[in-house]
């Protein structure tokens, strides 16, 4: 809360039991305190504010917001009052306010450093960096400090940033802040790194990248000493981008004499001898090579050096991995380009060989190998394989009993040769038997490797994990490639009995996760996604694993949990990257502020975020509106119009990583930038399909509540004709995107089973839900078309409705069709899973919400139509005039759509039974083949995807009780 250093001010220890009721989270007391105080001391204005704070955090906004106009409109000065509001409006996520707040104050006390300083922060929070240059300025001549001039430079550079024009900021803005840099270095005021830092920053901008270089080789470069070799790798970025090779590979040359495992100067050495080779630079025949001295300028001098290294290795106290990978590195290069020299080393397969003794027992031997693995032929994959495995220390083979490691050294080395096996496509090569025989060796050695991990502690991974990973991945091929489900029950079960060994491996969870979502269980994913505990910038990267499967399979409470988890990382966002901002202001990180913003856009651009907050939209209002709040209400709590479309579509970023999930596949069987394109455009065409159907949605109340009478001039003036063209247009804009939808599913991707996951738009179109929404929409605009044309001369309009109702009641009848079948089905042996079933039956009940609001809308107009016409029946006292068409139909669609409704009800609790009466004993995999253990985990998974489709159906059939009870209530 609010400072409160000043005891002596008797308004402290007035206030001070307020702010202790705010901290300790006790509202009530707090603002009942304010009140008592404000009683006695009515110009107490930051009592007033205190008490505006409990208000906001009781949940009263508008009461709260109220009291602070009260207090704002006084333009206080007090330090009290203004932290108070400062905090309130943050609070209310108005930091605009807060501008206006120290302005006025700058105003009354133009002096204060203190509020010069929080205007300037204001304007920060709000990306005012015009105003921001200006309260820097302001603020240096009152107290002329470098810090505050340095905060109107790097304002400019925001502007430069932030400048549409690119133009303008190369010859204005930036031109600028380095002249009022220039200025301070020609006056020797240039005080600290930061300022420096600044200055390079601005020139790199600009271009200037010899000026650059000068300062950071001259005087000031000596300030930059915070990181280690800052100096050095600014000098080397510089002499890249001007291209001086010669100076660029002397210093990677002499900073690798100094450190010869550093691997990022191995590759610009590399990288500049090469660009010497092809431009066939020479030294000068006098002086120097270059400003940093000797320079290796051929492939001979680079062969040359390597060796040097591995020479000085051997005889190095601790083991260096650079040497040996810059060789294999120098191999690879030399070889792409055709060289001969690429034989001075050695055969690859020998250099990898001795790597390997060198290193085979380093968890990264494998990461680092796998980077050169292209250099084998293929030939000789078995011959190396067997020649790693050929010096490993692995005990006897009894009879029926594998070699296995005696140390976790041997368990190390044996691992990465298994590892590599897996890479070199040699797993993929095998047949059904091969590969079972393979999976049965794999967790042998995964349970034999649990000895060495005894004194593990629970937060720390079993030696032998991997085993056990790649154990399920031939499980996983063998699913795939032959569809054998039980296949994929035994990966689970594998799974789950590591993750009882090992329960911070998240590979194991990350692997459950997706195994469950594609048998269709989501229960047991929510539970392992917390368990990651995932933080921060991976809710954006990971966060799909979980969101993408949550609305799908009728876990409706689990997938709005998961969707508001998201969702508060987003939210945040915004006001903690201001925060991060203003510090890095307070400490001279200006360099960190272009990150900072860069990464706000990226995460208010994602793709992932555009989908959570669409999909939680959507579910808020098929779970709540007209249920427990009518969809007018529900759309005004969403602050939701159909004319706006706030999503990025153009600046759409795919955060997404796509490789958290280990990956031991040769590289033609992994996940390819085609893929990564393709899944991109898939999740883009789905969303915009999901965007438009809830802004079509969002735009059924207006029609309802405001439909002009027959041939009225005031169509325009009411907004309605507007909203009708608007929701025209929308529905023009979904069939465009349900037409490119069809398209792509028609190429029939098929991605890496650990690549990306496929979105839900197949099954949208294939349970049939597509059509029967579609048509929905349309069905409005008919209905709107007979409410503007009135009952007489309609004929057509109502024929046309008409068949509309009759043919929505047949897609209806194919959607429930769709939704039969068994989603356990047990058989000879084992069983199978029909996940479909779960997500048709999801669609079912979106459509169903979808027809009951499109209902109701025709209500609105239906209901007051046949008032008028039974009131004109009894001024005529007509008693045999028979209806019109367009009441028979609408009454014969409710009652087919009750029926409808009913059956899968009655559907949904046959499910229910069958589920329920299912005993787990008779679902055992191949019992004879599985041991006591196997046996216990396979039961516990079963447990799992048993129970979660019994709490699916039953959230389902509870919504469609729901559902049934509104459709009661639609009769004319």
């Amino acid at each position: 809360m609010a400072a409160r250093g000043h005891v002596q001010d008797p308004n402290d220890r007035r206030l001070r039991p307020i702010y202790d009721y705010l901290d300790n989270g006790n509202n009530k007391m707090a603002i009942q305190q304010a009140d008592k105080l404000l009683k006695k001391h009515k110009d107490l204005h930051c009592a007033k504010v205190l008490k505006a704070i409990g208000l906001q955090r009781t949940g009263k906004q508008d009461e709260a917001f109220i009291l602070a106009q009260e207090v704002t409109a006084l333009e206080p000065t007090d330090d009290n009052s203004l932290q108070a509001l400062t905090i309130l409006y943050r609070e209310m996520h108005r930091p605009e306010l807060v501008t206006k707040l120290y302005e006025a104050a700058v105003k009354k006390v133009p002096t204060s450093e203190e509020y010069h300083s929080h205007l300037f922060m204001a304007y920060a929070r709000v990306g005012e960096y015009k105003k921001m240059q200006q309260a820097g300025m302001a603020l240096y001549k009152i107290v002329p400090k470098n810090p505050y001039y340095f905060w109107s430079v790097m304002s400019l550079i925001m502007q430069s940033i932030s400048a549409q024009d690119e133009k303008l900021s190369k010859t204005m803005f930036l031109p600028l802040a380095e002249r009022m840099v220039e200025k301070m270095v020609k006056e020797d005021k240039i005080e600290a790194e930061a300022e420096v830092e600044l200055y390079y920053m601005i020139l790199e901008r600009l271009g200037k990248y010899q000026e650059a270089l000068d300062v950071v080789r001259g005087k000031l470069g000596e300030k930059l000493t915070s990181e280690l070799q800052s100096r050095e790798n600014k000098c080397m970025e510089m002499y890249r981008k001007l291209g001086k090779w010669p100076e660029c590979n002397a210093l990677a040359r002499r900073l690798l004499l100094k450190n010869p495992d550093d691997w990022q100067f191995y590759m610009v050495y590399f990288d500049s001898i090469f660009q010497l080779v092809d431009a066939a630079w020479t030294p000068p025949a006098e002086g120097e090579h270059s400003l940093e001295g000797e320079v290796h300028h051929t492939t001979e001098q680079a062969v040359a050096f390597v060796e040097q290294r591995i020479a000085e290795e051997a005889s190095s106290t601790r083991p260096l991995r650079g040497p040996y990978l810059a060789q294999l590195e120098l191999i690879r290069r030399l070889s792409s380009r055709g060289c001969s020299e690429e034989h001075t080393f050695g055969d690859p397969e020998e250099l990898m060989f001795q790597y390997f003794k060198r290193f085979g027992d380093k968890p990264c031997c494998f990461t680092d190998l796998r980077v050169f693995i292209d250099l084998l032929p293929s030939t000789q994959y078995t011959k190396f394989i067997n020649r790693l495995l050929g010096i490993v220390p692995l005990s006897s083979p009894s009879e029926g009993q594998a070699a296995l490691p005696a140390s976790i050294k041997a368990l190390q080395q044996h691992l990465c040769v298994v590892q590599l096996t897996r890479l070199l496509g040699l797993y993929h090569a095998m047949d059904r038997t091969q590969k079972l025989g393979a999976i049965r060796d794999l967790m042998l050695r995964y349970r034999h490797g649990l000895d060495f991990g005894k004194s593990c502690l629970k937060t720390e991974l079993q030696f032998s994990d991997y085993y056990c990973l790649l154990a399920v991945h031939l499980l996983l091929d063998i699913w795939l490639e032959a569809g054998e489900e039980s296949a994929a029950w035994h990966g689970l079960a594998y799974l789950e009995e590591g993750l009882a060994h090992s329960p911070s491996n998240a590979q194991f969870k990350l692997l459950l996760i997706r195994i469950y979502c594609m048998l269709g269980a989501f229960e047991p994913v929510v539970e392992l996604y917390s368990s990651l505990d995932a933080k921060h910038i991976q809710h954006d990267t990971i966060g799909y694993l979980l969101t993408r499967y949550a609305p799908a399979f009728g876990h409706y409470a689990a997938a709005a949990q998961s969707c508001n988890f998201a969702l508060r990382f987003y939210h945040s966002n915004q006001k903690d990257t201001s925060e991060y901002i203003i510090q890095a202001y307070k400490y001279g990180a200006f360099e960190k502020i272009p990150e900072f913003i860069a990464f706000r856009n990226r995460l208010n651009s994602s793709l992932h975020f555009a989908q959570v907050r669409t999909e939680r939209m959507l579910l808020d209002l098929f779970l709540e509106a007209n249920i427990s709040t009518s969809l007018e209400e529900s759309i005004k709590s969403m602050s939701l119009s159909p004319e706006e479309d706030d999503i990025p579509w153009s600046d759409l970023r795919d955060n997404r990583d796509l490789v958290v999930l280990f990956n031991w596949d040769p590289k033609d069987r992994g996940i390819s930038e085609e893929h990564r394109r393709i899944s991109l455009e898939e999740e883009t065409l789905w969303l915009r399909i999901r965007s438009l159907t809830l802004r079509l949605i969002s735009g059924l109340p207006a029609l309802g509540h405001s439909a002009p009478p027959k041939n009225s001039e005031k169509t325009t003036e009411n907004g309605v004709s507007s909203k009708i063209d608007t929701m025209r247009a929308l529905l023009r804009q979904l069939d465009a995107a349900v037409n490119s939808g069809k398209r792509f599913l028609e190429q029939k991707v098929q991605y890496p089973i650990l690549g990306p996951p496929p979105s839900r738009m197949a099954c949208y179109f294939n349970s049939g839900s597509c059509q029967s929404q579609t048509s929905l929409f349309y069905l409005v605009s008919e209905i709107y078309e007979l409410d503007t044309n009135g009952l007489e001369d309609s004929t057509a309009i109502q024929e046309r409705i008409g068949n509309s109702l009759k043919s929505l009641l047949e897609q209806l009848t194919d959607q429930v069709d769709k939704c039969r079948g068994d989603l356990l089905e047990a058989r000879e042996g084992g069983f199978r899973t029909h996940p479909n079933v779960l997500e048709n039956l999801v669609f079912f009940v979106e459509t169903v919400s979808i027809v009951l609001w499109v209902c109701s809308y025709s209500d609105t107009v239906l209901r007051p139509c046949r008032s008028s016409l039974q009131k004109k029946k009894k001024k005529k006292k007509e008693s045999m005039t028979a209806m019109p068409p367009v009441f028979t139909s609408f009454q014969d669609y409710i009652s087919g759509l009750q029926t409808l409704t009913s059956n899968v009800i009655d559907h949904i609790k046959g499910l229910e039974t069958s589920l329920t009466t299912l005993k787990l004993e008779e679902l055992s995999i191949e019992d004879n083949v599985l041991s006591q253990e196997e046996k216990k985990f396979t039961k516990t998974v079963l447990g799992k995807v048993q129970n979660s489709y019994q709490h699916a159906i039953q959230e389902i059939g509870e919504l469609l009780k729901k559902r049934l009870e509104t459709i009661k209530n639609l009769q004319l």
